[in-house]
């Protein structure tokens, strides 16, 4: 989600950028020991990256006023987890702003914690809790990417909301921004998890290694998935 340069009250803006900060430096801790033990997760990562961008810079109008977009951190998120993505989205969000004036600088921090760090941490945790229930990575992507969006909208309402209560609620003022994302949000969730499922899938049947060098599949599933294609 992009809260566009200027919106948040100043409070709210160093609020949220503080505490990014600890997930972004952990971020970087992972990502270095993850190319130091196989630089071979760098292209897959690099990847990840330019679908969180691209996914995330279309901007698509809404019925009710505002805009909508996809996120792209749900590939990320199942692929090499919570704290690597928020680098990732990270650099994304700050060229963004920088290039494409989607959010801004002083509202980075609050972009960064609801599409890059909290939305990513929810649906990592989905991801995991699926895959112990031995479903399928295609499906499991899928589902973690839906909820990375809706997870990423719903933080975003309650930023706004805390930042602007209506008649003193906050309650009140969150419902009013979810109500306004949701129309548009809740079937590009579902688009954008069966985007990213496909894209999982596609990934096993071409580099199958590199998900096995980060534990995120088994050869048995490997095999089913290319059978599929063949």
């Amino acid at each position: 989600m992009h809260i566009m340069e200027g919106y948040l009250p100043i409070e709210w803006c160093i609020f949220w950028a503080v505490i990014s900060v600890p997930f972004i430096l952990i971020g970087l801790w992972q990502m270095k020991k993850l190319i130091q033990k196989d630089r071979k997760v760098l292209p897959l990562m690099a990847v990840c990256g330019a679908f969180v961008f691209v996914l995330s810079a279309l901007k698509i109008p809404s019925v009710t006023g505002s805009c909508s977009h996809p996120t792209g951190t749900g590939l990320s998120s199942a692929f090499f987890g919570p704290f690597v993505t928020s680098v990732l989205g990270t650099i994304v969000l700050l060229f963004q702003a920088i290039l494409l004036a989607h959010g801004g600088l002083t509202t980075l921090g609050a972009n960064v914690f609801s599409m890059a760090i909290f939305g990513p941490l929810v649906a990592w945790v989905v991801f995991l809790g699926l895959r112990k229930l031995k479903l399928g990575l295609g499906l499991s992507v899928g589902i973690t990417a839906g909820v990375a969006n809706l997870v990423t909208y719903s933080l975003t309402a309650l930023q706004l909301a805390l930042a602007f209560p209506v008649d003193g609620s906050i309650l009140s003022a969150f419902v009013a921004f979810a109500g306004v994302f949701a129309v548009t949000q809740i079937p590009l969730a579902i688009i954008e998890g069966v985007i990213c499922g496909l894209v999982a899938k596609f990934v096993v049947r071409v580099k199958p290694d590199i998900l096995k060098t980060l534990g995120i599949i088994e050869d048995e599933e490997i095999a089913k998935i290319q059978g599929e294609a063949a």
